[in-house]
């Protein structure tokens, strides 16, 4: 490691980035203009003249992911506010080297050599070159902000006056804006765009308005009166309208939105008791060519399912037997919606029942038990039992032949939830009344269970 070296004046030493100690001197605005510490143009702002802006406000306003290594104290890996310097010529932040010393260490932590001087130095020129380098970011961060804040409010004003393709672009513009910038959000919140944007919204508004508004409407924060709003049934038809018929990334809008809405309290079944809301979504989760969508899609359907009343209903259009089909294809994330789903569904009659005729229920729900997440095993054992004991001894034999009698061991063998132990026993109990004790044991496989 070179060696620290003092500041000349008006300037600071930089180690060579080779690594071969070579060093440069450079003045402050040199160093930020030309870039050699990942500055941009422009020189020293804030450094003379105003009010003299905070730097650790700055270093957490700004959260960059990049910021130059010499900025970096070795110690905390974050940037220094305060940099002394040891006599091996090492620099650290000031509270992170005390600390070190107070817990009997009388090294310099970078090198390991025992210190010949305990005296600290600050490193004035590094903070000088830090502050600035920091500065100027933030000067422009807040310059960009103030700029889309202002676009933001004359888009706003646009909307309450433009129609047609007009009123379409605008909310394109606004849509884009909003998907980047976190102020553009407070924004649109603050200066009333969420009641202009949600009154666009009724049962002659066009595919391409609703798109984008409801495209800016998921981004946002909703209080309890936006939502209400939004529960109008005329809203939610043309929600529902576009989950049919919209493009795959209008689709999912539409479930993240009416997702967000069943979160107020005051949302009322009714809503979503609707066989064109739950087809929509089972085309969306049946499309394997957009994953998110099929996330998304089984996300919204995992928070109906939380609505008793609406429970039949989803069971009544096929879901069952659709989702027990998608279950060998499905990511973790999904499975494990997916299984929620069905585990829910297997409470009522009508949906056991479906279980019970579909194919494969048995045999995927016996594949998934210990293989993806303690979660996904204590929905396909609660879904298989709930087969098992509805039809004792056609299901348990095709569930043994299966393997399911050696996977049931492994449960129980495993350091899983206790009451997943217990039903498994009981579930392997379930299944052996079938069988002769010989013949069981030896479906159990206990051989390659054991191994």
């Amino acid at each position: 490691m070179p060696m620290f070296q003092p500041s000349k004046r008006d300037g600071v030493v930089v180690a060579g980035f080779d690594g071969s100690g070579d060093g440069q001197v450079l003045d402050l605005d040199t160093a930020v203009r030309d870039g050699v510490l990942g500055g941009g143009g422009g020189g020293i702002i804030g450094a003379g003249g105003g009010e003299k802006l905070d730097l650790k406000k700055m270093i957490e306003e700004l959260d960059l992911p990049e910021i130059p290594s010499v900025f970096i104290c070795p110690i905390s890996l974050e940037p220094m506010q305060d940099p002394i310097t040891l006599c091996t010529g090492q620099t650290y932040e000031r509270s992170n080297i005390l600390k070190w010393f107070n817990l009997g260490h009388y090294t310099c932590p970078t090198t390991m050599q025992e210190l010949w001087d305990d005296s600290i130095t600050p490193n004035r020129t590094l903070y000088h070159l830090i502050y600035t380098w920091f500065s100027q970011k933030y000067s422009l961060m807040k310059k960009k902000s103030e700029d889309v804040q202002g676009r933001v409010s004359e888009l706003i004003q646009t909307l309450k006056k433009a129609k047609g393709q007009a009123r379409i672009q605008a909310l394109k513009e606004l849509r884009q804006v909003v998907a980047v910038h976190a102020i553009a959000m407070k924004t649109v919140v603050d200066e009333g765009g969420v009641s202009l944007i949600s009154s666009l919204l009724g049962p002659f508004t066009s595919h391409a308005v609703g798109s984008e508004a409801i495209a800016i409407l998921v981004n946002l924060e909703l209080d309890s009166e936006s939502k209400t709003n939004l529960m109008l049934p005329t809203k939610i038809s043309l929600m529902v309208d576009m989950l049919n018929e919209g493009s795959v990334e209008t689709k999912i809008n539409c479930t993240r939105l009416i997702e967000k809405l069943m979160e107020e309290k005051e949302f009322r079944s009714e809503s979503i008791s609707s066989h064109r809301l739950l087809l929509g979504l089972m085309r969306l989760v049946k499309d394997k060519r957009h994953s998110s969508g099929i996330l998304s899609g089984l996300s919204l359907l995992r928070s109906i399912c939380l609505h008793k009343q609406v429970t039949s209903l989803i069971v009544s259009i096929g879901a069952i037997p659709q989702l027990v089909e998608l279950l060998p294809a499905l990511e973790p994330d999904c499975l494990e919606l997916a299984l929620f789903i069905l585990d829910t569904l297997s409470s009522l009659p009508g949906g056991k029942a479906a279980l019970k005729d579909c194919g494969n229920t048995i045999p995927n729900m016996v594949k998934l038990l210990m293989r993806v997440s303690e979660s996904c095993t204590q929905y396909a054992l609660s879904i298989l039992w709930g087969v098992c004991e509805l039809a004792p001894q056609e299901c348990s034999s095709v569930a043994v032949e299966a393997g399911l009698a050696a996977k049931l061991l492994l449960v129980i063998q495993s350091g899983c939830n206790p009451v997943l132990k217990q039903k498994s026993s009981e579930l392997l109990k379930l299944c052996s009344l079938n069988y002769t004790d010989t013949i069981f044991i030896s479906k159990c496989k206990l051989t390659r269970t054991i191994q």
